[in-house]
């Protein structure tokens, strides 16, 4: 295991070392939360979808790497004053890394999701180790400068970043909308940072929500849901997907939301909660009813598919695994 220094005075060799090892993190938390199985309604090590496979998922892993190492670097930049919070570049980087994962693999969108999630938390574990007190508390309050430090400029990268991932599930938005070109010219004229645009969005996009609220339900519902089911199962498997149920079954997932209504996002919320109530991955009565929850939500088209469950999943392990957990 990489080598992490326990003082504030980090060489060029040590910066290096912690950002590989940063990177290294949130790169095993997205490859635990898309193998986790069997996780309803998407792609995980033993289904697929039909133009977009778990092989998809594993190579923009890869692309992701040199991204997430590039964020730490700043947060260390931030943290010994070699520039300011509003000059890390969090949109370059999500739209860098959104490009790359598409160099990688040709199964269309997997990641953004997760990197819009997982940036913001590498920019704050370098902040936070180049201070030399690791702490979760520490995290998060890097994590909310990061955010709210952003800028006009890393706005049009985000709607860029978008526009080369092509996600499903994108409809009109009242404001400044992404599928606008003139959005990108009003952002950058009325001075909008991607803070206040996450805040525009946070009412319809969960991960919008939790840019605004600090994380809270990564921070909150599924850190400490995570670290019992560990504890309760000593299972990674088995842990992940009963988090991934917890938060779907009490944050109706909006990527359903906008495809099918809240009325449907919350039904299926219903179903993930009845699923955990029998047991279940731990009872045979709670696999049958995950597996025909699971079955229920796959269709062609992928209109009752929760990514962005599995999107604050990811950044739930990858709190974690940052915190000191290894399977």
């Amino acid at each position: 295991m990489t080598r992490i220094p326990t003082d504030c005075d980090f060489g060029i060799k040590e910066q290096s070392q912690t950002s590989e090892h940063i990177s290294g993190c949130l790169q095993l938390a997205i490859l635990l939360e898309v193998s986790a199985y069997p996780k309803p309604g998407n792609i995980h090590r033993t289904t697929n979808f039909q133009e977009t496979r778990y092989e998809h998922f594993l190579a923009s892993v890869v692309a992701v790497r040199p991204y997430f190492k590039s964020a730490a670097e700043q947060g260390f930049r931030v943290s010994v004053g070699r520039i300011g919070p509003d000059d890390v570049g969090i949109g370059t980087t999500i739209k860098n890394a959104v490009m790359s994962v598409s160099e990688w693999q040709n199964g269309g969108n997997t990641l953004l999701g997760s990197i819009i999630l997982l940036s913001p938390i590498a920019v704050a574990a370098g902040m936070t180790l180049a201070q030399g007190a690791y702490s979760l508390n520490k995290l998060r309050e890097g994590i909310e400068l990061v955010a709210k430090s952003s800028t006009p400029a890393d706005a049009v990268a985000l709607y860029e970043a978008i526009g080369i991932a092509k996600p499903g599930g994108l409809s009109t938005a009242p404001q400044l909308d992404v599928t606008d070109p003139a959005s990108r010219k009003r952002i950058l004229e009325d001075n909008v940072t991607l803070f206040d645009v996450f805040q525009i969005a946070s009412e319809y996009d969960s991960i919008a929500s939790e840019w605004i609220n600090n994380y809270s339900v990564t921070f909150d519902l599924g850190y400490p849901y995570l670290t019992q089911q560990l504890h309760e199962t000593k299972d990674i498997n088995t842990a992940t997907v009963h988090t991934f149920l917890k938060i779907l079954s009490e944050v109706p997932d909006t990527l359903i939301a906008r495809k099918l209504g809240r009325t449907r996002a919350i039904e299926v919320s219903e179903e993930a909660k009845r699923v955990l109530q029998i047991g279940g991955l731990t009872t045979p009565s709670g696999r049958e009813r995950l597996r025909k929850l699971d079955q229920k939500l796959r269709d062609r088209a992928h209109r009752l598919n929760p990514g962005t469950t599995a999107d604050i999943t990811a950044a739930v392990l990858a709190i974690n695994i940052l915190n000191g957990y290894r399977p």
